[in-house]
């Protein structure tokens, strides 16, 4: 894997090593991060806030910390970005749409808090797409996020900004939601790790049905580095998961006689690529070298499950859309105007059908994986399309048939990630989703670690290539 010597690029586990020992300060880091963002935001357009006035004075009060031996956490000095959606006090939450009112947060949303409480400074907060619901980086409010590998590329989404950001080196820890795969599809057109963890795992407000708050990261290592400051109950979300003495940090393991499944066809939604198919293929070939039985999985999820999911939630985007005020939907992003008009007036007894259909994803991706430790399996069947396309289908009417692998997972709320596995020959980013059983959170990073370390350098991304932000520069309104 490539690296590079400059601070922005380096990994928060060697930050918080380097600051330690006094080999490099959070002042040091924070000139550095400054430079990146400064080069790349021009073209990328990955932050809607910045935080760049308060800066200096973090990393000098943390530089102060770390030399009189009194670090407040375990990240104290680490940069950190946060998506649009999750709160911080004094800051309206518009979730990339142009129409929301802007109202001040009335406070941290609990991932927040935990990364203050943990020393973290806080670099700003990534954009979004309308209401979340876009593979992409486009957004009425925000205009355009593009992908770091190149800016003709989409990165993505929702976490579209937070993906942005990891992968041009805005410092080394970002967070990002997912709802059906709003972390793990940025992560895999993007070359990041990205993880989703067991619903509950990572406590969020408001809390809904699918929705987790994840890490988006270069290594897996601070990726379970940032678990073990966010996996902290919080009385706001009502499915917060019990406190565990869980390390997240314990990354070792073997994964000789494990049982994994490797599903090829989601079983709805677009065909998978030929070059991603490949690239998945070989890195279970990675995994059954070490000694893992690898055994296809038939389909568990199905196109009726894909359409009701997709009907529910223009439902529910009706319902917001309907409350903002004839003007201010003319601002919506009119893709997501379309997709929400076809959530009105749709009978109670279809929305309760929708209702069970997630009920039934949930118990068919329990029954489906329940034979194997982990399942892999592509995370999005089509690598990175050009960055002004709302979906990968460009179809309102076929909005979500990219997220067939991944949003059985939101629905069981078994924890996933994704992590590079290649590149078509145009260079796109292609991960592999690693599943797991529920609350098995830990040992999917471990699975996430062992193909880091075992997979082929091919199929790693060379992050000192990533800078196609240098080659040309676009105005972050394009759209």
């Amino acid at each position: 894997m490539g690296s590079s010597t400059e601070p922005a690029d380096l990994p928060a586990t060697d930050l918080v090593a380097h600051y330690a020992d006094g080999s490099l300060s959070p002042v040091e880091v924070l000139a550095s991060v400054r430079a990146r963002v400064e080069a790349a935001e021009p073209t990328l357009g990955a932050l809607w806030l910045s935080y760049s006035d308060t800066w200096q004075e973090a990393a000098l009060a943390s530089a102060e910390r770390w030399r009189a031996g009194e670090r407040v956490g375990p990240l104290d000095g680490v940069p950190i970005t946060l998506k649009e959606n999750i709160a911080t006090e004094g800051v309206p939450v518009p979730l990339g749409c142009a129409a929301t009112e802007l109202v001040p947060a009335a406070a941290d949303a609990p991932p927040a808090a935990r990364v203050r409480e943990a020393g973290t400074i806080l670099l700003g907060k990534t954009t979004m797409p309308d209401l979340g619901m876009l593979t992409s980086g486009v957004s009425s409010l925000h205009g355009l996020t593009r992908n770091p590998w190149n800016p003709a590329w989409n990165p993505g989404g929702s976490s579209s900004g937070a993906a942005a950001a990891a992968g041009a080196g805005y410092g080394p820890l970002h967070l990002g939601t997912d709802i059906g795969g709003s972390i793990r599809l940025p992560a895999s057109w993007t070359g990041l790790f990205g993880f989703k963890p067991s619903n509950g795992r990572v406590p969020i407000d408001p809390p809904y049905h699918g929705r987790a708050a994840g890490p988006l990261t270069r290594t897996v290592a601070d990726a379970a580095l940032l678990m073990g400051v966010l996996a902290q109950p919080d009385w706001r979300d009502y499915r917060s998961l019990p406190a565990t003495s869980i390390d997240f940090t314990d990354l070792e393991s073997s994964v000789r006689g494990l049982r994994i499944g490797l599903l090829h066809d989601a079983g709805a939604g677009l065909p998978v690529h030929p070059e991603v198919a490949a690239a998945v293929s070989a890195a279970a070939g990675v995994f059954e070298s070490a000694g893992a039985i690898v055994e296809p999985v038939e389909p568990f999820f199905t196109q009726e499950i894909l359409d009701d999911l997709d009907l529910f939630w223009r439902v529910r985007g009706w319902e917001q859309f309907r409350s903002f005020s004839h003007e201010r939907q003319n601002l919506v992003l009119p893709y997501i105007a379309d997709w929400c008009r076809g959530g009105a007036d749709v009978p109670g007894v279809v929305v309760m059908r929708c209702v069970n259909r997630m009920l039934e994803a949930a118990q068919r991706t329990v029954a489906g994986t329940q034979d194997y430790d982990f399942v892999l399996s592509p995370v999005s069947p089509v690598p990175a399309v050009p960055a002004e396309l709302p979906s990968p289908t460009n179809d309102v009417a076929h909005a979500l048939e990219h997220i067939g692998f991944t949003v059985p997972y939101n629905m069981s709320e078994q924890p996933a990630a994704s992590i590079n596995c290649g590149a078509t020959v145009d260079g796109r980013p292609i991960g592999v989703q690693i599943a797991g059983r529920r609350f098995d959170d830990p040992g999917v990073l471990r699975m996430a670690r062992f193909y880091e370390q075992a997979r082929p350098a091919e199929a790693a991304p060379d992050w000192s290539r990533c800078r196609g932000w240098e080659s040309q520069l676009f105005s972050r309104s394009e759209s």
